[in-house]
């Protein structure tokens, strides 16, 4: 009797492997059958927002559907990174998170209700985007040098601009200041670095480490000064600023990255189709181009199976920068 229970229970198995089959291949080829949101946790203006206006046309026409892009600022981010989390996962709501928001966060604010490991499904990494050194056009400095030393001499004058507490340019600023002895005041803005930018303008904010594309418009205009970005090498879209590590700080180098996620529990086809649109979104030239001149690279993932590793390598990896520097929430 026992082995007929088990050769019946193998059959069964075995019978519906093709029916799981067919059914997962049917929510692929349904998917999808409505129009669908993007959600963003940061106001309109900074780099997030920008990022997912940019792609969001070619997107559409990649899934053949329109969407709407969904401003949840707030709480550095957390608004919108649970909002998404929290959706149904039925992939018709995604959430365009950045290091920020999704793997800082979670070492800063303790009892989140959401985890980027257990909430959060990996698509894929949208774009790379340098972070850069800015300070108000007035204050008399012209490289980084010459910033440590105005702000050591004035312990505690200057401040600085962030997009809340657990911010990765929070996060830079105050590695860098520890590191140069500079003693400087931390401004937190809600809804992500666009309200800090047009404070930084204004000269209500001293300086700025800040995402590329929310200052992009400025520089150009020369409303602020860029003193040096942060990756290893200079941004091909600003060919005249040099990287902090040319001015002799090797030890600061970072990039900020923004990246796609559904609901955890989002079907596995229906992720690999959003992966798929993805990919042919940001493999198009012109919105490659589009990226560049806004501030950033398109850098999608070879497998959501891979952003979900570097994703939990970042989160490990920003886990102990907050640790190093005793961050907590504003």
């Amino acid at each position: 009797m026992t082995t007929r229970r088990t050769s019946l229970a193998a059959f069964a198995g075995f019978a519906a492997t093709p029916w799981i089959a067919r059914r997962a291949a049917a929510q692929e080829g349904e998917f999808p059958a409505r129009n669908l949101r993007m959600i963003v946790p940061f106001a309109p203006g900074g780099a997030s927002d920008i990022i997912g206006r940019l792609i969001l046309p070619q997107l559409q026409a990649a899934l053949g559907r329109s969407m709407i892009i969904d401003n949840r600022p707030g709480a550095t981010g957390n608004i919108g990174m649970e909002a998404g989390a929290r959706a149904a996962p039925d992939g018709y709501t995604m959430v365009l998170g950045n290091a920020g928001s999704t793997v800082i966060n979670p070492s800063v604010f303790t009892g989140l209700s959401w985890s980027p490991l257990r909430d959060l499904g990996a698509v894929t990494l949208v774009a790379e985007t340098p972070n850069i050194v800015v300070v108000n056009s007035a204050l008399p400095v012209t490289n980084i040098r010459e910033l440590v030393d105005y702000a050591r001499a004035r312990p505690g004058v200057l401040n600085y601009g962030s997009a809340g507490s657990a911010s990765q340019n929070r996060l830079e600023m105050e590695i860098f200041a520890r590191q140069q002895q500079m003693q400087v005041v931390n401004i937190p803005y809600r809804g992500g670095a666009g309200p800090a930018v047009t404070d930084l303008m204004a000269g209500h904010v001293s300086m700025m480490f800040v995402t590329l594309p929310s200052v992009v418009a400025q520089l150009r205009g020369r409303e602020i000064r860029a003193l040096a970005v942060t990756t290893a090498e200079r941004f091909p879209g600003l060919p005249d600023v040099p990287t902090l590590k040319e001015q002799g700080y090797p030890q600061n180098v970072s990039s900020s990255w923004q990246g796609m996620f559904v609901p955890m529990a989002t079907p596995a086809p229906i992720v690999a189709r959003l992966h798929r649109a993805l990919v042919t979104t940001l493999r198009d030239e012109a919105v490659q181009r589009r990226l560049i001149e806004a501030g950033a690279v398109a850098a999608p993932s070879a497998s959501p199976a891979a952003f979900s590793e570097f994703v939990t390598a970042e989160f490990h990896r920003w886990a102990a920068a907050v640790r190093e520097v005793g961050v907590t929430p504003d």
